[in-house]
């Protein structure tokens, strides 16, 4: 029986490792992304919030997730490009918000109050679970049909916990290098001195680096997922336009493709993120201006 147990456990095990592999690029966005959201805190809170987020990321995956992947898998398949078009289109419209403020466009009050700590796990944490459901649904549909409800929970369940150690140790131990780097420059040591002190120096452009690598992580991601599904509901015009843009260049390579179809999908997601974001804050604005009902008849 131990012999059957450990034959199982190496299935589902070697079937996550498959599966991950086709999602390294949006890990590699999740881990680009996540250090954007403990910019600006103190360095004692960083671990702690990095800590929250990481818990909220296993409660969306376990909790959410997966139960609802499996569920709308079973029953009722239809509803999952919807999922991915919505979490898309929110992923476009952050990215395209933090585009604007590069150009000094703030919106909402409170833009240069200290970061509320709540309301940032919370953003994070959303943002998350986005990501997550691409990385889980891409997993799922890279398993064998036939492998059954429990295996298929099994490789669901180790590519979860394996992928949210990768990209929060990662973010974790990033965001906590200008601390070790602080450690060396006290080095009596000049060499670890020396590498100590240029750790240091170079953080601020690490993180503007991070900052604009995850934005244009959102962005692509968001517009990739909007693109792909649109194709599988509504609309084929913008898939038809990728494929055909990748393949006018498939001559140079897949690298080649790879950037025209990740280039087009980001131009997409900002262009498209923009429009949701002028539709919100003009609502916004005018919810703003709207006095109460209750004005008129007080007096």
């Amino acid at each position: 029986m131990s012999v059957g147990l450990l034959a199982v456990v190496d299935d589902i095990l070697t079937a996550a490792v498959k599966a991950s592999a086709k999602t390294a690029g949006v890990v590699i966005d999740d881990a680009a992304v996540t250090p954007q959201y403990v910019q600006g805190v103190t360095p004692a809170r960083e671990l702690p919030i990095i800590g929250k987020i990481a818990i909220g990321s296993l409660v969306n995956k376990f909790v959410i997730i997966i139960p609802v992947a499996l569920l709308l898998t079973a029953f009722a398949p239809w509803v999952l490009p919807w999922l991915l078009i919505l979490g898309g289109s929110y992923l476009c419209f952050e990215g395209a918000e933090k585009v604007m403020e590069w150009f000094g466009a703030h919106h909402g009050p409170g833009q240069d109050e200290p970061r509320d700590e709540r309301k940032l796990v919370f953003g994070a944490i959303r943002t998350d679970l986005i990501l997550s459901a691409e990385i889980m649904l891409i997993s799922l549909a890279s398993l064998d049909a036939d492998f059954g409800i429990w295996m298929t929970f099994g490789a669901l369940v180790v590519i979860g916990l394996g992928m949210t150690l990768l990209v929060y140790g990662a973010v974790a131990l990033l965001v906590k290098i200008d601390d070790i780097g602080l450690g060396m420059a006290a080095s009596p040591a000049r060499g670890v001195r020396s590498t100590g002190e240029g750790i240091v120096r170079s953080m601020p452009t690490v993180f503007r680096v991070i900052s604009i690598v995850g934005t244009v992580a959102m962005l692509w991601v968001g517009g990739h997922l909007v693109i792909t599904n649109l194709a599988e509901t509504l609309w084929h015009g913008p898939h038809d336009l990728l494929h055909d843009a990748a393949h006018a260049v498939e001559s140079l390579g897949p690298l080649a493709m790879w950037i025209t179809d990740t280039a087009l999908s980001g131009v997409f997601g900002l262009v498209y993120g923009l429009i949701i974001a002028g539709i919100v804050f003009a609502v916004m604005r005018i919810v703003k201006r709207s006095p109460p009902a209750d004005v008129g008849a007080s007096h």
